[in-house]
């Protein structure tokens, strides 16, 4: 079982996240006064460069992308990785 709080102590509140969730939140904010409407498709953020980018997709694409730390190769902590026997 996932345990929230450990993973907001541990990781979501340092302060380099806290700064990466702001800067998402505002590109958010700003793409949707821009257009005048929350669209119907998803935000995808993505670094580029050490520059946050953002562009539209379709949620199925967005929601379908594999998280990085769930990869097998992945050298972060907590990795719930499946091993197959």
């Amino acid at each position: 079982m996932r345990d929230y709080k450990k993973e907001y102590k541990d990781h979501q509140s340092s302060p380099v996240q806290k700064k990466r969730r702001a800067a998402r939140n505002g590109r958010r904010m700003k793409l949707i006064k821009k257009l005048g409407y929350s669209p119907k498709k998803d935000i995808h953020h993505y670094y580029e460069g050490g520059k946050l980018k953002t562009r539209l997709e379709d949620p199925s694409v967005n929601r379908g992308r594999k998280e990085k730390s769930r990869l097998k190769k992945s050298k972060r902590k907590g990795c719930r990785c499946k091993k197959k026997n």
